[in-house]
């Protein structure tokens, strides 16, 4: 499930709510423009008999409200400036004339043989008089809206935040999982219990990746040259653990070493390669990293085995992709590419 799906699963009651609001709205409206009172008591009062003008105008506030309401405002704030601003004004002006025109100037004649304004009444007149009247529409329903909006706004900022606690947790777990630590475990038994010269180093490597999986990945953003010191040592550490010997081919260019970035969005792809993929002297797994002031590209290409072409990919890449939604929603790429013999991971940051 994306994000936005389950914004949009835990947000359903707010549709409902919404439209309750509508109705209350409108009652409340009809309660104080419709009735008359009689005395000072609330709820002593007599309904008018409505004239076809008052139908009218009702009809035309109703289907004005609604046309800014659903149409114009979301154009207007899905890519808010100043331009959309004045066109979105500009056509719900015309429509709020149009409307208004058709249904008083038009249909009233038609059918009850009467209109609003004089026969002959000029153009200019009809135009700069409704520049008043067409806010009786505007304003209550941009008013509504803008209400709606932020209560949307702040309720997809939570589901958001939740979404990234819970994404965030999951992502956590995968990192140095218990068979990945009890068998690099007992690589370092078998080190010490020979008095291999390795021990302590690896000791001190698996170490280091404990402290930043515990401390450095709580954070919202770290230095890329972090991330690229935790895989690194990932990989010196499978190194050690593996029995066949693993090829790697690093290519890595940073033009700022302390650009920010978020914590382990890079070492899972490195991690993805060296649990799934197969390397050799003639395809080592390529791991190529170009981080400029304005743009990350990183990618990693394995070579795949024969048992091992199935589980490529999965769940940690899948977290990933939600990881970078809520980082870099809009700025990034992310595109796997699964072949028969090999399978290459690339991202592509905007800062």
């Amino acid at each position: 499930m994306s994000i936005m799906s389950s914004f949009t699963k835990k947000s359903a009651w707010s549709r409902k709510a919404e439209i309750g609001y509508h109705f209350l709205f409108w009652i409340l409206l009809a309660y104080f423009t419709l009735l008359d009172f009689n005395g000072s008591n609330p709820f002593s009062f007599s309904i008018p008999r409505l004239d076809a003008l008052t139908l009218f105008w009702t009809a035309v506030l109703v289907i004005s409200f609604y046309f800014n309401y659903l149409l114009v405002l979301p154009w207007v704030f899905q890519q808010f400036n100043w331009k959309r601003v004045f066109i979105g004004l500009l056509v719900f002006y015309l429509f709020f004339v149009g409307i208004r025109y058709s249904f008083e100037e038009v249909l009233m004649p038609f059918f009850f043989g009467i209109s609003n304004y004089f026969e002959g009444t000029p153009l200019f007149y009809y135009l700069s008089d409704n520049l008043y009247f067409f806010t009786f529409p505007l304003i209550p329903s941009t008013i509504f809206w803008l209400i709606v909006f932020s209560i949307r706004l702040l309720e997809k900022q939570a589901v958001l935040a939740e979404e990234k606690r819970s994404i965030e947790g999951k992502f956590l777990k995968s990192q140095l999982n218990p068979h990945f630590l009890f068998n690099s475990l007992n690589t370092l038994y078998a080190m010490v219990t020979i008095n291999s010269d390795k021990a302590l180093p690896a000791i001190e490597t698996l170490s280091n990746m404990m402290k930043y999986t515990t401390y450095e990945a709580q954070k919202d953003y770290i230095k890329i040259q972090d991330e690229i010191d935790y895989f690194r040592s990932f990989i010196a550490l499978e190194k050690l653990r593996q029995h066949d010997e693993v090829f790697i081919q690093l290519e890595l260019k940073t033009e700022k070493e302390d650009q920010l970035i978020p914590p382990l969005i890079l070492s899972p792809l490195v991690e993805n390669a060296l649990k799934h993929g197969r390397s050799d002297q003639n395809n080592p797994i390529k791991i190529k990293l170009n981080c400029q002031f304005d743009r990350l590209s990183f990618e990693v290409t394995n070579k795949v085995g024969e048992k091992r072409k199935d589980q490529q990919g999965g769940i940690g890449l899948e977290n990933l992709e939600k990881r970078l939604e809520i980082y870099y929603p809009g700025n990034y790429s992310f595109d796997l590419e699964r072949q028969p013999d090999y399978f290459k991971a690339k991202l592509d940051i905007r800062f």
